[in-house]
C-alpha cells in the first residue's frame, strides 16, 4: 500500500517570491533560442507555483514511495499519446506547417501525437498539472519535457512512472555517457534528456580589443572588463561556474563552499565589475559588444554566431556546469508504452541528427555525428552540440539539494544579484 509523508512548505520568503519573479520575467520575452523561454529556479519558483495552488484546493503536498504514479495502460487499444513540450523545441518544416520527425514516428509505428507547445517555463507548467497529480489523476498528458531539478521533484514526490527498459532498446544503447548518471535519476529509471545545456563562457573578440577570455577569474578580476561583465541568474550556473573556478566540486557542495563562492561574487559586485545578472537577455548586449564576456548558454552561441563572427565562446581548464531537459511520463499518465516507443524514436541516430540540427543545444545520443554530418558538416563538428571527449570530461552538475538547503541557497544568491 501506498505510504503518503506531508512535505514541509510554509509561507514564501522575500528570496522565493524574487526568485519566482526572476522566473517568469525570463519567460516573458523570446530570445535568439529555439528554446528561448528559460528554466526556473529553486524552490521559491515551485512554492509559488506549486505548494500555494496546492494549499489554496485543500490539497497538501505528499511524497509518495514505491511506484505510486503507475496507471493502467491503454496503449494497445489506443494508438495515440499527449505530448507536452517547449516552444519551438522540436524540428518544423521550413513552411512551420509540419513537424517532419513526428510524422514520420505516426507514419511508422500508426500512433498519433497530439503535440502541444504549452510549456513557457518550468513553474507556470507546474501549476498547471500540480493539483491533478497531488490527486492522483491523469493529467491528460503522456510525455513531458521539464528541466532536471523539476523532474527530480516530481520522482521525489512520486510523481512519474518508472521507464520499461524493454521499450528503450536504442535510448538504453545509446544515451551519452556524459547523461548516464544524475544523481537524482539513477540508471535513468525515469527519464530520458531531451537535451542538454551547456553553461560555457561567451565573449564579444571585438569589444575585448581581440583578447581571448577563457576562464570566470577572469571575469570576476580582469579590471580591462569591469562594467562589461554579465553573470547568469540561474543561481546554480553561476554559483556552479564560480564553484569551479575556485577548485571546489558542484556536485559535492557544502554550505560551506556555496558561501565563499558568493561572497567571491559579491566582491565582483562591490567593485561594480558584474554589470548585471541576465537571463538570456545577454544576448542582444554581447551581440552589440555593451557586454564584453559572460557567462551563456551554448545554445545561444550557436544562433548569435550565425550573423557576428565576433562572439566566441571558451570552456574554461577548470570545468563548465551541464543541466538537462528530460522526458518524462507523468503519473496516472494512460499511454506509458506508446510515451516509450517515442522515447526510443528520438534515440535512434538519424532521428536525433535531425532534431540536434534543428534547435541546436546538446545532443544527448551517442554515435550521432556521422548523421549529423549528413545534414550539416559544420554542425557535426560543433562542440557545443556534440561535446568531444575533452568537453564531456568538463562537465559538471549541480548535486540535487534538499528543500531547506534550496532555501537557504536561494536566500543567499537573492541577496547577492539584488532580488
Amino acid at each position: 500500500m501506498e505510504q503518503y509523508e506531508p512535505e514541509p512548505y510554509g509561507p514564501l520568503s522575500r528570496a522565493q517570491l524574487a526568485a519566482t519573479r526572476r522566473s517568469l520575467a525570463r519567460s516573458q520575452g523570446r530570445g535568439l533560442t529555439r528554446r528561448s523561454m528559460l528554466r526556473a529556479s529553486g524552490v521559491g519558483a515551485l512554492t509559488v507555483g506549486g505548494f500555494a495552488a496546492l494549499s489554496a484546493c485543500g490539497i497538501p503536498p505528499a511524497k509518495r514511495s514505491g511506484d505510486a504514479g503507475a496507471a493502467d495502460d491503454h496503449s494497445a487499444e489506443e494508438k495515440r499519446l499527449n505530448f507536452s513540450n517547449w516552444t519551438q523545441y522540436i524540428d518544423i518544416s521550413d513552411d512551420e506547417k509540419h513537424r517532419p520527425s513526428l510524422e514520420a514516428f505516426t507514419k511508422r509505428s500508426g500512433i498519433k501525437v497530439k503535440y502541444t507547445e504549452d510549456i513557457n517555463d518550468n513553474v507556470e507548467f507546474f501549476g498547471k498539472i500540480q493539483p491533478q497529480l497531488a490527486a492522483g489523476q491523469d493529467t491528460g498528458r503522456d510525455l513531458i519535457c521539464v528541466t532536471d531539478w523539476l523532474a527530480a521533484r516530481m520522482i521525489r514526490l512520486g510523481w512519474a512512472q518508472k521507464l520499461d527498459p524493454a521499450n528503450l532498446p536504442h535510448a538504453y544503447a545509446n544515451l551519452s555517457p556524459q547523461f548516464r548518471a544524475p544523481d537524482w535519476d539513477p540508471g535513468r529509471a525515469y527519464t530520458y534528456p531531451w537535451t542538454g545545456i551547456s553553461t560555457v563562457i561567451a565573449y564579444n573578440a571585438k569589444a575585448t580589443g581581440g583578447r581571448e577570455i577563457t576562464s570566470v577569474s577572469q571575469l570576476l578580476d580582469d579590471p580591462a572588463l569591469k562594467g562589461r561583465v554579465a553573470f547568469l541568474s540561474e543561481m546554480r550556473d553561476t554559483v556552479g561556474m564560480t564553484l569551479l573556478d575556485m577548485g571546489k566540486d558542484p556536485a559535492t557542495v557544502t554550505d560551506d563552499d556555496f558561501g565563499a563562492a558568493v561572497a567571491r561574487l559579491q566582491k565582483a559586485v562591490d567593485r561594480r565589475q558584474i554589470r548585471r545578472f541576465t537571463g538570456n537577455d545577454y544576448t542582444s548586449d554581447l551581440n552589440k559588444g555593451d557586454i564584453a564576456a559572460c557567462l551563456a548558454w551554448a545554445g545561444d552561441l550557436i544562433q548569435l554566431q550565425v550573423d557576428n563572427p565576433d562572439i566566441r565562446f571558451a570552456i574554461p581548464d577548470a570545468g563548465y556546469m551541464t543541466s538537462t531537459d528530460n522526458l518524462l511520463v507523468p503519473a496516472q499518465a494512460r499511454h506509458k508504452a506508446n510515451a516509450e516507443k517515442l522515447i526510443d524514436y528520438y534515440y535512434e541516430p538519424p532521428i536525433a541528427a535531425q532534431l540536434a540540427a534543428y534547435i541546436n543545444y546538446v545532443c544527448p545520443v551517442a554515435g550521432v555525428r556521422e548523421e549529423l554530418a549528413k545534414i550539416d558538416d559544420s554542425l557535426a563538428s560543433n562542440t557545443l552540440i556534440l561535446p568531444d571527449e575533452a568537453m564531456a570530461a568538463k562537465s559538471n552538475a549541480f548535486r540535487s539539494l534538499a528543500t531547506e538547503e534550496e532555501t537557504a541557497y536561494e536566500e543567499k544568491f537573492a541577496a547577492l544579484i539584488g532580488a
